[in-house]
């Protein structure tokens, strides 16, 4: 699976990219410091799997979303929050995207979130 990393934090995403690489079939196939970095580079790079900050600069995770749903219905897309999941979640549906997960849980959430989502075909 492969597997794009947007968020504007470089450890974020340095750190989630660790988390996944204990995965034998997942591939960090790129990198987004931003939405607007996040619309140009799907397209190009053809994730299986987007992880979204739902707070970037610019665009924000709720749009790229909404956009990328619109554009690439197949792609799997995962929120990123700092945010209460529970809250948050009615408008990350809304906005397409297939889950949200609590960024200061993902060391322990975050891949079987993504298995989950995954699993839901």
């Amino acid at each position: 699976m492969r597997i794009l990393i947007a968020d504007d934090n470089d450890v974020i995403r340095r750190g989630v990219a660790g988390l996944l690489s204990s995965e034998p079939d997942w591939h960090i196939c790129g990198e987004a410091k931003n939405g607007d970095e996040a619309l140009l580079k799907a397209p190009e790079l053809q994730p299986d799997l987007i992880l979204l900050d739902v707070s970037m600069p610019g665009i924000n995770g709720l749009e790229v979303a909404r956009l990328l749903r619109q554009d690439v219905p197949r792609l799997k897309i995962l929120v990123m929050s700092q945010h209460d999941p529970a809250h948050l979640l009615p408008r990350v549906v809304a906005a397409g995207a297939d889950g949200c997960v609590d960024k200061t849980y993902l060391g322990r959430d975050l891949v079987s979130s993504i298995k989950r989502i995954v699993a839901a075909d």
